[in-house]
């Protein structure tokens, strides 16, 4: 009877490595530079909403401030992860340009709009990722619901309420890891992302 392959890769590190390289488990599981998460995996997502992030004739464009730490070698669910940048950044802009409703242009100009994204390295072993904006915040209340299933602040129609739900799921069940919401009404949210260096063997599946 042959080993399982979460087996083999936790019995032999050198193996785990090679094996989770491979192109058979590309968009599954890998290992890459959490750099490249930064550099590859947030600015792409960036790439696609900079029709949203732009300057328009009703508001000038949102503000985006990298601060990316150098950091090594990360195992993760790249595409994934992908996935959660999206939705908190999805969630980052609609909540600055529902702010901005009640703001003029001017206004707007004097305390701009802005998101900011933070990558770091914690305690040596956990890759930490911080999305933060200035917008109009989530009330205590909501923070407790924020990953329920189906649970949105937005209005009808815009939101299905599965995009905060999957996320946690994702870095919660699929890395081990933690997602934490800290908002205050009025002045903005931030969303901290934590994964572990490397998988726990049964997450390795």
């Amino acid at each position: 009877m042959s080993c399982p392959i979460w087996v083999k890769l936790a019995l032999n590190p050198v193996t785990r490595l090679k094996k989770l390289n491979k192109s058979e488990y590309v968009g599954i599981l890998g290992i890459i530079e959490a750099n490249q998460i930064s550099t590859t995996s947030i600015d792409s997502t960036l790439m696609i909403l900079q029709h949203r992030l732009k300057a328009k004739p009703e508001q000038p464009e949102i503000e985006v401030i990298k601060d990316y730490g150098t950091i090594p070698l990360v195992e993760c669910y790249a595409g994934q992860l992908n996935q959660v940048f999206m939705n908190i950044l999805v969630n980052a802009v609609d909540a600055l340009e529902e702010n901005n409703i009640k703001r003029t242009y001017q206004e707007i100009e004097e305390n701009p709009s802005r998101i900011q994204i933070r990558t770091s390295v914690i305690n040596l072993t956990w890759l930490e990722i911080a999305i933060a904006d200035n917008g109009v915040g989530i009330s205590k209340e909501f923070q407790q619901r924020i990953f329920d299933p189906f649970f949105t602040t937005k209005p009808i129609g815009k939101g299905t309420g599965m995009g905060m739900s999957i996320s946690y799921q994702i870095i919660t069940e699929k890395h081990g890891g933690k997602l934490e919401c800290f908002s205050t009404p009025g002045k903005g949210t931030e969303f901290i992302i934590q994964i572990p260096f490397q998988l726990k063997v049964d997450e390795v599946v």
